[in-house]
């Protein structure tokens, strides 16, 4: 296989889609989608997220330090996509996503999504002197889910199935087909490298 160079781009790297959810300070909810998100170690699992511009969820982030982050389903996903192409500050979506209360903090979770984590920031690294871009390192607090993928005689790819997250690369939406590969280490046996 012969290699080139690339331009910058996260084409083949897809990531799963989140809305994050908060409350407007009326106590209507407020959803913006989001991709720019991961997981970190640090002395236990956290949440790591990155809005590098001015949002109405940004900023209900920053006087709160609270949201949810509720991985988009294909189900949800017409709604998902309404919220993240309208901005906060101009368009009320308060009732666009029905929505309950998180279990443990303050924070909207939408009914449709099939897992939602309730998120206190720990910390916030600014990428710029300006503030326009920043990370959050957050505590999950709790994790709501669809009763049906706590199921653990159910095989995972099922319960992943059922899920049915949608993941995102150049401004295009993909399901995912959870074909399992095998399990970690598994691959990395000497038998399996030819030696």
């Amino acid at each position: 296989m012969e290699k080139v160079n690339f331009p910058i781009s996260n084409a083949f790297c897809p990531q799963s889609l989140f809305l994050y959810g908060t409350y407007k300070e009326n106590g209507e909810p407020n959803y913006g989608l989001f991709c720019w998100a991961t997981y970190c170690w640090n002395e236990g699992f956290r949440f790591v997220a990155c809005i590098g511009e001015d949002k109405l969820t940004r900023d209900r982030i920053r006087a709160a330090g609270i949201f949810s982050a509720s991985l988009v389903s294909e189900r949800l996903l017409p709604l998902a996509d309404y919220c993240g192409n309208n901005a906060g500050y101009t368009v009320d979506k308060s009732r666009t996503i029905a929505s309950e209360k998180g279990s443990v903090l303050e924070v909207p979770i939408p009914e449709l999504s099939p897992v939602s984590f309730e998120l206190r920031v720990d910390k916030t690294l600014h990428l710029d002197e300006r503030g326009s871009s920043e990370i959050y390192i957050c505590d999950i607090v709790n994790v709501r889910a669809d009763e049906r993928l706590a199921d653990e005689s159910i095989p995972l790819e099922a319960r992943l199935h059922r899920a049915a997250p949608v993941v995102t690369t150049t401004e295009t939406y993909y399901s995912i087909a959870p074909t399992p590969l095998g399990r970690w280490g598994q691959w990395g046996t000497s038998e399996k490298l030819g030696k």
